[in-house]
């Protein structure tokens, strides 16, 4: 007898998070033998504890389409709840939820942190005598799963989308400082990314050629305000004006700062921005030049806008997420789908595999010291070669109704609860 599948979502949302979820979907469909009905988690893992789930099988086609051009998390929504082993009636609760609906197959989407949340279901399953298959799907914008070698993954699901936001972005920035410096010669753009430069490197795809007077300050370059001031006036004096990019967590110490669920900074929830120190601190400098220095911070724009989304991100992201249900039917429980880019190919091919999934948990790569110019102001050429095929050719397709994105409208109709209420632990204190 068949059983029936649970996908959830978790983490920040992408362009491109919903093609997964088609993805997985879709695959679910093709082994009708083996996977019956599947559910979506309201909220992730929060949906499950709360036994909010979401029947996806009956769900009409023509939305399901729409999934992989709807962008963010809306569809069946995201959370950040941690899961720390230490929360063991909200295991329990999830093992009971699995059981009561009769689920052999769990599909996580998410980052590192749902990699951990995932492999910890999947070892309890196993030690409970659960018959339970748990796959990991990849997704964040930020590119930082995986490994500096680039083994386990190539690049995560999103990020060829925020490459593509910030590649285009610095190209209608460079035409608006080009004609305002004379009474804003600097102009500071704040991108998303914590311990990692890949978003903030992207900027660097609008201007391959090196001719913008542009300035990138990533994590892993360990430039301070003051030496941000010295290059920003030197390229003022050379160019009358600079296009500076900082990584979301620079100037910023950890202290004071607010967190989330997962215990990560949540740069732009509390009092500071980056952008907002650096224009601080450069207008409070005299540099040579009129006028004074703007920011600007896209915010979730970066991660939640359909129409900057890559086309390549979208299929890839898609076709993992179809492979993770794959790899569940074909190799059990323990992995996760990841994208590999084609090895010996003239141009630019991605393939699918596998990879366990305790390989892949909690882990935290940063851009590599290949991908960082000597300055540490730059990215280099390798960087370059490494990102350009991810961000793609063409404009994505959005469908439009009455000259508005029609995006999916997924049916929120929860199926029938067979368990008592629950208060998921982290629900009971401040830190949940």
């Amino acid at each position: 007898m068949n059983q029936n599948a649970l996908v959830a979502q978790s983490g920040g949302p992408s362009p491109v998070i919903n093609a997964s979820l088609q993805g997985v979907i879709e695959g679910c469909r093709a082994f009708p033998g083996k996977i019956g009905t599947l559910y979506g988690g309201w909220h992730g893992i929060e949906g499950v504890l709360l036994e909010e789930l979401i029947d996806l099988s009956s769900q009409p086609r023509k939305e399901i389409s729409l999934l992989s051009r709807t962008p963010a998390a809306g569809a069946i929504g995201t959370c950040r709840y941690k899961l720390p082993d230490d929360r063991r009636e909200d295991y329990d609760r999830i093992l009971d939820v699995f059981r009561a609906h009769r689920i052999g197959y769990f599909f996580y989407i998410g980052g590192n942190d749902s990699m951990d949340t995932a492999q910890k279901v999947s070892d309890l399953a196993k030690q409970r005598g659960l018959d339970l298959i748990v796959t990991g799907v990849p997704k964040t914008i930020d590119n930082d799963l995986g490994d500096e070698a680039f083994s386990l993954i190539d690049h995560t699901p999103g990020y060829g989308s925020a490459a593509r936001y910030w590649a285009l972005h610095v190209q209608n920035t460079d035409e608006e400082n080009r004609g305002m410096c004379g009474s804003e010669p600097v102009s500071v753009l704040q991108a998303m990314g914590r311990g990692a430069g890949y978003i903030a490197a992207a900027a660097r795809l609008a201007d391959p050629e090196r001719r913008m007077p542009l300035q990138i300050y990533l994590p892993e370059s360990g430039h301070t305000l003051r030496s941000l001031e010295e290059n920003v006036a030197r390229e003022v004096r050379r160019s009358g004006r600079c296009i500076v990019v900082v990584n979301e967590s620079f100037g910023l110490d950890e202290a004071g700062n607010l967190k989330d669920a997962f215990g990560h900074v949540e740069y732009g929830a509390g009092n500071a921005t980056a952008a907002q120190i650096v224009v601080n601190h450069l207008n409070s400098v005299k540099l040579p030049a009129r006028g004074n220095v703007t920011g600007q911070v896209p915010g979730v724009f970066q991660r939640s806008t359909s129409i900057f989304a890559s086309a390549v991100d979208l299929d890839e992201a898609y076709e993992v997420g179809k492979k993770a249900v794959e790899v569940a039917v074909a190799h059990g429980s323990g992995w996760m789908a990841t994208i590999l880019r084609k090895k010996g190919a003239t141009s630019y091919s991605a393939c699918y595999d596998k990879v366990p999934l305790y390989q892949v948990a909690n882990s935290a790569r940063r851009l590599p010291k290949t991908g960082i110019a000597a300055n540490g102001l730059d990215v280099t050429d390798d960087f370059l070669r490494y990102a350009r095929p991810l961000i793609g050719d063409k404009w994505p397709e959005i469908s439009l109704e009455n000259g508005l994105q029609r995006f999916a409208r997924i049916e929120r109709k929860f199926v029938g609860k067979k368990l008592r209420a629950y208060t998921p632990v982290g629900f009971r204190t401040k830190a949940g």
